[in-house]
C-alpha cells in the first residue's frame, strides 16, 4: 500500500500585508483577523476574496495584547483573551464590520447590561465591545459553529455563555451573551477547549475529555439547588486509586500512569467530578443540563514512536461538525448529521467520531515532531518544523453511514471507514508556527530563525508559485516572519488528479489504485455533503465527479481479483451506467482469450436479473452469453430469461445450453431450451424438451425461474412468449406453474391478476376464465390462510356477475363443480334439498349450472364468510329458483331457520321437509312443531285440496316427525281445532301408543 501519494492539495500563495508581525489570527466568514505581537495592542482585519487576496478592512485596538482569539461564524463576532497589567480580561467584538464603512463609533459595555438603554437608531452603526468578566482567569475558549454559544475555560471550570438576539425595534437587532452555565471539573487545568452543539472537548498536557450537556426539562418550582453534581465511580479503571489522585509515597519512587482509553459509557471510570452550577435567571420552564461523559484518553509523556521526550503534549483539539446533505445554512438553522473530534500529540494524532457512536476512526503518524494541526471535511493540515502536510481523513465516509446505515447495500456504498490514511503532501516551508483554514484557504504563519533565512538564499526543493504583496521594508522583513493565504485547489481540480494519478497503479498495485479512487471518491462525497454545495458554481461538475468516481471504482472491483468485488454492483448503479456503457468499458471487442473478473460476473448477475427496463442489442447480448459460458456456466438458463437478452441469438444459446446439459442437466435448464426453441419457431424441438419431463416437474421448473413466464417491465408483471403458448397449448399447466409461483413467494396475488389480465388481453373490469381457474385452483393448494377470505370472495362475485349477466365463460373451465367438491374443502357437497330445487329449474339456468353448482357449494361449506358475502349476493336475490336456494343457504348459514322455512314454504313447499329433515336436528329440532307443523296446517286450510304438496307433507313427514317427538298432550295443543279428526287420529294413535310401549 501506498503511504505518500506527491499530489498537489496546494496551489498558488499570497502574503498577507501585515503591518506588524502576527501573534495570532483566525479566520471568519470571508475575513481573516490578526492580532499583532505585543509591541501594538491592534486586531488587523482582511477581506479575502477569490484566489487569497486579501483586501485590508481595517483595524481596531485591543486593551492589551491579544493571548487568544475565535471567531463565530453564527453571530459573526470576534472574541479575545487580553492582558493588561499582568491581568487577562475576555472581551467580545460585535458588529466590528461597521469600521470598514468608515465608522469610528465604539460602545463598551458588560455582559448583561441592559442593552436597550445604550442602543438607539442613531448608535445602530457601530462597534459594540462586550466585557465578560471571570472569577478566574481565562485560559482558552471556543465557539459553537451551530448556534454561535462560547465557552470558556478556567482553572477547574469551563463557564458557558449562551449568544442571545436581542431585539431592539424592527430595525435594530442586538447581540448579547447570558452567563448561563459552570461546569466545575475537579483537578482539571484546561489547556484547550472546542465547544460544538453542546459537545465539549477539554485537553490538559496529557489528558482528553469529551462531554456532552444534555438538556432536561425541569419546572422553576422545584426546590433542588441550582448546583448539580455528576456522580462519579469510587474505583479507577484498573480498581486502584484515581489516576488524577495518585501521588508517590516515597521521593526516591517514581510513578508511571499507564495510557488509559474509555469510550461511550465507560468513560464515567475517569474519575473526574462534575458540577453542574446554573447562572441563568430561573423561568417556568427553566432549562437544566446534566452531563454525559463521551470519551476520556489519559497519555503518558513517553507516548511517542521516538522514545520519552519530555516535551509531549496534546494540541489542536477540534470539533468538527458535519451537516445532512442537500441542508441550506438558512435562519442560522443547521441539521447536524455527524460530530467529530480531533486531538494530536507531538508524533501521532487521533481521529474519533463522537456522534452517534463513540469510536477512533483513524491514527495519524507524523515523519517530524508537529507543531499544529487543523481538520477539516476533507483533509487533516499538519505543520511541523518543515512542512506542511496533507493527510486524507474519514469523516465523509462516516457521516454517510450516520446519514444512511444501510448504505453498504447492493444499491449503494461508501469506502469504508476503517480505509488507511495516507499522505497527499509534504510541502517545505521554512519554520511554519500556525495554522488555521476555512473555505479553500490555508493560513500560515511562518517564523525563520536567522540560519533559517541564510538556508533560504540556496537553492531548495520545488516551492509553491507565490504571488507576493510588497508590504513591509527590508528591515522589517529582517526577522523572516510571512503571514500566507494558501490557495487550497479545488476539490474537481484535485480529484482529477487521484484519478489520473491511479492509473499508475492500475497494472502494478491492485490495492493501491482502489485506495487512490477511493480517496477521491470521498473527496468528491465531502464535498457534495457541504452544506455551500447548493449554491456552488461547481454543484453540476461535482454531480458528474461523482459519478464518475463511483464508475472508476465499479470498473476496479469487476477488473481486479479482489475479496470486495461484490461492490462493483453498487458502484456501478451509483454511476448511472448502463448494462451497455458498462460492458463498452471492460469487455474488449475480438479477445476470445478475456478472462472475466468475479466482480463483473456478480454485477452482471444482479443486473440481468434486476435491472429489467435496459434491453440489449444483439451484439452486447451476445457477449453476455459468452462470457456467462466461460465463466460461470450454471447461470446461463437463468440469463437467458432476463428480459434484458431478448435480442440474443437463440440457436447459439441453444448451442451453448446443451453443452451445459451434458455436464449439469436441469429442468430449469431444458425449460430453457424449450424457451429458445419458441423464439426459433421449432415446435417440434419445444414438443421434445417439454416431453422430457412431468407435468408436476415442469410446473415446479418455473419456480426455479420464474422469468420463463413473466417479466417485470417499468413495476408491472407481463407475461412471456413462453406464457402466451402455454395458455393455448397447456393451460393447466400454466395455472399450476402460476399456483406454485406464488405458493413459493415468486409472485403476488394482485401481480397474478395482472398477469392472467394481460395474457388474456382482457380489461380491468373483465375476468378472464383462465383467472377464475388459478383462483380456484389456489384455494386447493393454498396455504396462507389470510388469503382464503379474498379468493373465496372473488370467485364468489365472479360466479354471481356470471348467473345475473347470463355471461358464458370465455374458456372451458378447467375444473367442474364437481372436482372442486372433491378436491377443496372449501366447496362443499350440495345439500338434498338444493338439489332437489333445482331439479326443475328453469331451461335457461341449465347453460350455467357449472357456476351455479360451484356457488351454491360454497355457501353449502362453513368456509366462506356469510357477512361478507352477502352485498356480493344480492343481484341473484330476484332470480328464481338459483336465488331462492341461495336466500335459504344464506338465511341457514345466519341461524335464521324460520325465516328460511318461510321463505320454502312460500315458493318452494316441497322442498320445505326436505330441509327440515337435513337442517333441522338437534338443538334446532323444535322449530318442526314450533314452526313447520302450524304453518303448513295454516297454509292446508286457506288453500284447500287445492294445494296437494301441502297435504303430503303434512302427512308423511311432518306429523310423523312431530309424533315422534312430542308427548301426546303437547301434539294435541298443537293441532288445529277445526281439523278433520281422521286425518290426525292415526298419528295421535302412533304418539299414544308409542308412550304406551315406552
Amino acid at each position: 500500500m501506498v503511504q505518500l501519494y506527491n499530489l498537489h492539495p496546494f496551489g498558488s500563495q499570497r502574503v498577507v500585508p501585515c503591518k506588524q508581525e502576527p501573534a495570532h489570527f483566525c479566520c471568519g466568514r470571508d475575513v481573516l483577523f490578526v492580532a499583532s505581537t505585543a509591541a501594538s495592542c491592534r486586531v488587523e482585519v482582511f477581506a479575502v476574496r477569490d484566489h487569497g487576496r486579501c483586501e485590508p478592512l481595517g483595524s481596531f485596538a485591543t486593551l492589551g495584547p491579544v493571548l487568544r482569539m475565535a471567531h463565530s461564524q453564527e453571530g459573526d463576532y470576534l472574541v479575545t483573551i487580553e492582558e493588561k497589567s499582568k491581568a487577562t480580561f475576555l472581551r467580545a467584538y460585535m458588529n466590528w464590520r461597521c469600521m470598514s464603512a468608515g465608522s469610528s463609533r465604539v460602545c463598551v459595555r458588560m455582559v448583561g447590561h441592559k442593552v436597550e438603554e445604550s442602543y438607539s437608531e442613531t448608535l445602530k452603526e457601530q462597534m459594540s465591545i462586550v466585557e465578560m468578566p471571570l472569577s478566574d482567569p481565562p485560559l482558552c475558549m471556543s465557539c459553537c459553529p451551530v448556534n454561535g454559544d462560547l465557552i470558556v475555560g478556567c482553572k477547574n471550570k469551563l463557564v458557558l455563555f449562551c449568544l442571545k438576539h436581542l431585539v431592539i425595534n424592527q430595525n435594530l437587532t442586538v447581540l448579547d451573551f447570558e452567563r448561563s452555565l459552570i461546569l466545575h471539573i475537579d483537578n482539571i487545568i484546561p489547556a484547550e477547549v472546542a465547544f460544538c452543539a453542546r459537545h465539549i472537548a477539554i485537553t490538559t498536557e496529557l489528558d482528553v475529555l469529551i462531554l456532552k450537556l444534555e438538556l432536561v426539562q425541569q419546572s422553576a418550582d422545584r426546590t433542588e439547588p441550582c448546583a448539580h453534581r455528576v456522580s462519579t465511580l469510587e474505583k479507577s479503571v484498573d480498581g486502584g486509586p484515581s489516576t488524577h489522585t495518585l501521588q508517590p509515597e516515597l521521593d526516591e519512587f517514581i510513578v508511571c500512569q499507564k495510557p488509559v482509553e474509555l469510550l461511550g459509557e465507560e468513560s464515567k471510570l475517569c474519575e473526574i467530578p462534575i458540577t453542574l452550577e446554573s447562572t441563568e435567571l430561573p423561568t417556568k420552564d427553566t432549562q437544566r443540563f446534566q452531563v454525559r461523559y463521551l470519551l476520556f484518553r489519559c497519555f503518558t509523556p513517553d507516548q511517542s514512536p521516538f522514545g520519552f521526550c519530555e516535551e509531549t503534549k496534546l494540541h489542536s483539539v477540534q470539533l468538527l461538525p458535519v451537516y445532512q446533505t442537500g441542508h441550506e445554512e438558512t435562519e442560522n438553522k443547521k441539521e447536524l448529521l455527524s460530530l467529530f473530534c480531533f486531538f494530536s500529540l507531538p508524533h501521532v494524532g487521533y481521529l474519533y467520531s463522537v456522534g452517534k457512536l463513540v469510536e477512533l476512526i483513524s491514527t495519524y503518524q507524523y515523519s517530524e515532531k508537529s507543531e499544529q494541526a487543523v481538520l477539516t471535511p476533507q483533509f487533516l493540515h499538519v505543520i511541523t518544523s518543515e512542512n506542511l502536510q496533507c493527510f486524507t481523513v474519514r469523516c465523509s465516509a462516516a457521516a454517510a453511514r450516520d446519514e444512511d446505515p444501510y448504505i453498504d447495500t447492493t444499491v449503494k456504498a461508501c469506502p469504508p471507514v476503517a480505509l488507511d490514511v495516507c499522505t497527499l503532501r509534504m510541502q517545505l516551508f521554512i519554520g511554519p508556527r500556525a495554522i488555521c483554514h476555512f473555505k479553500n484557504h490555508i493560513i500560515l504563519l511562518t517564523k525563520a530563525d536567522t540560519e533559517d533565512i541564510t538556508e533560504r538564499r540556496k537553492p531548495t526543493r520545488r516551492m509553491l508559485k507565490t504571488d507576493s504583496i510588497k508590504s513591509r521594508t527590508s528591515s522589517e522583513t529582517e526577522p523572516g516572519w510571512n503571514l500566507y493565504i494558501i490557495n487550497t485547489v479545488s476539490t474537481i481540480q484535485l480529484y482529477r488528479e487521484m484519478v489520473d494519478y491511479s492509473k499508475t497503479y492500475e497494472n502494478v498495485k491492485t490495492e493501491s489504485c482502489i485506495h487512490l479512487l477511493s480517496e477521491a471518491h470521498l473527496l468528491v462525497r465531502a464535498a457534495v455533503m457541504d452544506p455551500s454545495f447548493l449554491e456552488s458554481d461547481e454543484k453540476e461538475e461535482l454531480l458528474r465527479a461523482f459519478r464518475e468516481s463511483c464508475a472508476f471504482l465499479g470498473d476496479c472491483y469487476s477488473r481486479f481479483d479482489t475479496k470486495d468485488y461484490h461492490l462493483a454492483l453498487p458502484y456501478y448503479r451509483m454511476s448511472g451506467l448502463s448494462m451497455t456503457e458498462v460492458l463498452q468499458r471492460l469487455v474488449s471487442e475480438g479477445d476470445e482469450i478475456q478472462t472475466y473478473e468475479r466482480g463483473l460476473i456478480f454485477y452482471l448477475t444482479h443486473s440481468l436479473n434486476e435491472d429489467l427496463n435496459e434491453e440489449l442489442s444483439k451484439d452486447s447480448a451476445n457477449k453476455v452469453l459468452q462470457i456467462f459460458y466461460h465463466a460461470d456456466p450454471v447461470q446461463l438458463p437463468h440469463i437467458l430469461c432476463s428480459p434484458c437478452m431478448k435480442n440474443v441469438c437463440p440457436l447459439t444459446a441453444v448451442k451453448y445450453l446443451q453443452q451445459v446439459e451434458k455436464m449439469m442437466p436441469s429442468v430449469v435448464l431444458t425449460l430453457t431450451k424449450a424457451f429458445m426453441a419458441l423464439k426459433m419457431r421449432d415446435l417440434t424441438m419445444y414438443e421434445h424438451e417439454m416431453d422430457s419431463y412431468k407435468e408436476t416437474t415442469l410446473a415446479c421448473g418455473f419456480i426455479g425461474q420464474p422469468q420463463l413466464l413473466r417479466q417485470l417491465k417499468e413495476g408491472i408483471v407481463t407475461p412471456t412468449e413462453f406464457a402466451v403458448h402455454l395458455k393455448e397449448t397447456q393451460p393447466g399447466l400454466l395455472v399450476t406453474a402460476t399456483v406454485a409461483l406464488h405458493e413459493n413467494s415468486k409472485i403476488e396475488l394482485e401481480e397474478a391478476d395482472t398477469f392472467f389480465q394481460m395474457l388474456c388481453g382482457k380489461s380491468e373490469n373483465t375476468i378472464p376464465q383462465l383467472l377464475v381457474d388459478f383462483w380456484e385452483a389456489l384455494l386447493v393448494m393454498c396455504s396462507q390462510e389470510e388469503i382464503h377470505q379474498e379468493l373465496l370472495q372473488r370467485v364468489t362475485s365472479q360466479y354471481v356477475w356470471r348467473i345475473s349477466k347470463k355471461q358464458l365463460p370465455d374458456t372451458k373451465p378447467l375444473k367442474t363443480a364437481e372436482d372442486l367438491i372433491n378436491s377443496c374443502n372449501h366447496f362443499g357437497l350440495i345439500f338434498p334439498w338444493v338439489t332437489s330445487i333445482m331439479s326443475v329449474a328453469s331451461p335457461s339456468d341449465q347453460d350455467y349450472c357449472e357456476d351455479i353448482s360451484k356457488l351454491q357449494s360454497l355457501l353449502c361449506s362453513q368456509s366462506i364468510d356469510i357477512d361478507a358475502a352477502l352485498p356480493l349476493l344480492e343481484p341473484l336475490r330476484e332470480a328464481g329458483d338459483v336465488g331462492l336456494t341461495i336466500q335459504v343457504l344464506c338465511s341457514t348459514r345466519a341461524g335464521r331457520y324460520e325465516e328460511a322455512i318461510e321463505q320454502l314454504l312460500g315458493q318452494r313447499p316441497d322442498a320445505a321437509v326436505l330441509y327440515a329433515q337435513h337442517e333441522l336436528r338437534d338443538d334446532n329440532r323444535a322449530v318442526w312443531w314450533n314452526k313447520l307443523l302450524p304453518d303448513l296446517c295454516k297454509r292446508a286450510r286457506l288453500n284447500g285440496n287445492d294445494c296437494p304438496v301441502l297435504i303430503s307433507s303434512l302427512r308423511a313427514e311432518t306429523l310423523s316427525v312431530v309424533a315422534m317427538e312430542l308427548e301426546l298432550s303437547d301434539l294435541l295443543s298443537l293441532l288445529p281445532e277445526d281439523g278433520t279428526a281422521a286425518f290426525f287420529l292415526p298419528h295421535l294413535l302412533h304418539c299414544s301408543q308409542r308412550k304406551v310401549l315406552t
